[in-house]
């Protein structure tokens, strides 16, 4: 393996002998122990490991630099530093991941959540609030954790979200994360395939899904946080990865309400393949694709078509809700915004870090 410099100029010693460790000399030789095992970005790792370590903010590790460990600390800390060296997610050791306002309990039973997703629910926030009404009914499907279908029902006008999953692990967490946030009485969870998890002859105002969709080639190539750690069967989509999206595109007409909204988040180079089925169905209107912060094609939006309720999605050109400024370029074709909030991971390579493929 190649030798991985330190971000620090100087080598970083452990304290001499009969001498303790301080905050900040313990931050700079963990990094470097890190960087050193090959792991990639771990400053803020080891920044939240020690702050959760000592129950304290990361800025108070700053205001407090000098303070001294105990070895009661010392002995709390360092399991946590060496799962992070055996490239265990930060958020698994910590077991919580932010998510916009919520903070959900995270496993190995269910992904770490992405920065992009959260730009996916602010999408779907900025159709329902332009409709105005106060009594949707969404389906989000793949739930995982639970935190599209949490974080829509914490802050949009949602009388009910169904969340479905095939896997029971990830539904007990998510339920557990609903009740966590006072919100179980507003999600149902749902164990089963798909759509066909969902009650028969439902119809529902917006169908929002971050499905599984790494082609076997790319899982391959995932970094050992993702591969090694996080659930394959929320990953691997067939052998291009497309395998749910053709599935949602042509089974969602079914549950949407006439004007209803399909949202999807995609992985890098799927955009287009995923807007192309849409237009060719008579099912739906023109699809919009929004960029993530990373200038990347990572929402696929659609209205199913049959009705006038599109009164009631909003207006179909999106605005980018950063700057206000209109971003339509006219019916009938694709339109790519920038995504409406900001984000950072661009696929699914591995939390907290860029990577190629979902």
């Amino acid at each position: 393996m190649t030798e991985v410099r330190s971000r620090f100029h100087d080598p970083v010693e452990p304290p001499p002998e009969g001498r303790a460790w301080t905050v900040l000399h313990l931050l700079r030789w963990s990094t470097q122990y890190l960087e050193e095992k090959g792991v990639a970005g771990v400053r803020t790792d080891v920044e939240l490991l020690l702050a959760d370590t000592l129950e304290m903010r990361r800025l108070d590790l700053y205001l407090h630099h000098e303070r001294p460990l105990t070895p009661d600390e010392l002995a709390r800390f360092r399991p946590r530093l060496l799962e992070r060296a055996r490239r265990r997610p930060v958020q698994y050791i910590l077991g919580t991941a932010p998510f916009r306002d919520l903070d959900l309990k995270v496993d190995e039973r269910v992904l770490v959540p992405r920065p992009e997703t959260e730009e996916l629910v602010e999408a779907v926030l900025s159709r329902v609030r332009e409709g105005g009404a106060s009594e949707w009914v969404g389906a989000d499907i793949g739930t995982g954790s639970g935190a599209i279908a949490l974080a829509l029902a914490a802050e949009g006008p949602f009388r009910k979200i169904l969340a479905t999953d095939r896997s029971a692990e990830a539904l007990a967490l998510a339920r557990e994360n609903a009740e966590r946030h006072g919100l179980e009485g507003r999600v149902e969870f749902r164990e089963g395939d798909l759509l066909d998890a969902l009650p028969e002859g439902v119809q529902v105002d917006v169908l929002v899904s971050n499905p599984p969709y790494v082609s076997e080639a790319d899982y391959r190539a995932l970094e050992p946080e993702v591969r090694e750690h996080e659930p394959a069967l929320a990953l691997l989509a067939g052998d291009d990865g497309l395998h749910f999206y053709r599935r949602l595109v042509a089974e969602g007409g079914r549950v949407l309400r006439p004007g209803g909204l399909l949202a999807l988040e995609v992985g890098a180079g799927q955009a287009a393949r995923v807007a192309g089925w849409i237009r060719e169905s008579p099912e739906w209107d023109a699809p919009v694709v929004l960029r993530d912060m990373a200038g990347k094609d990572r929402i696929v939006l659609a209205e199913r078509s049959g009705s006038d309720v599109s009164q009631k999605q909003g207006s179909r050109d999106v605005e980018d809700r950063r700057d206000g400024e209109g971003a339509g370029t006219g019916a009938g074709s694709d339109r790519r915004v920038p995504g409406p909030q900001e984000g950072g991971l661009g696929n699914r390579r591995g939390p907290g870090a860029e990577h190629p493929a979902q």
